[in-house]
């Protein structure tokens, strides 16, 4: 801006303006992106559910086989005695 340069009402409206707009258009942005990024972490959340209910079976699985073969063992010993 030269020296002699002033801003007048108009001006300084014009500037507002454009200010807020801008502003408005960055909102607007922001909103966007948060909605994607809700939508894609509501995604990841299933996912970890899917994968939380897969560990509990394959481990709940495995600690069924290992009481079923530690009673086994058992049964097998108190048989030969």
């Amino acid at each position: 801006m030269a020296r002699g340069d002033t801003w007048t009402d108009e001006r300084l409206d014009d500037l507002s303006k454009r200010t807020d707009e801008g502003f408005a258009d960055t909102r607007a942005e922001f909103r966007a992106v948060r909605s994607e990024m809700n939508e894609r972490f509501g995604e990841m959340n299933a996912q970890f559910a899917a994968q939380n209910r897969a560990m509990v079976q394959l481990f709940g699985g495995m600690f069924a086989v290992t009481l079923v073969g530690f009673l086994g063992v058992i049964a097998t010993i108190l048989a030969s005695s």
